[in-house]
């Protein structure tokens, strides 16, 4: 099993299908206000992963029309 990283959370950012950035993040609270400030600056989905049991996992996509 690999080390757990010193960040375990990480965002992907995508604009019309192009992705871009990754960035990762040592809290779900950090990601998330990630995910809001970017979707609200222009980038139109925030892929939020986790990770967890030695690998990255699928926590939650979130798309601009969902931020309020």
């Amino acid at each position: 099993m690999a080390a757990k990283p010193r960040k375990p959370w990480r965002v992907i950012l995508t604009q019309r299908g192009v992705q871009l950035v990754e960035i990762e993040h040592t809290s779900e609270k950090k990601a998330f206000e990630h995910v809001r400030t970017a979707l609200g600056s222009g980038a139109d989905t925030a892929k939020v992963m986790q990770w967890a049991d030695g690998r990255w996992w699928h926590f939650e996509t979130v798309h601009a029309s969902d931020i309020p």
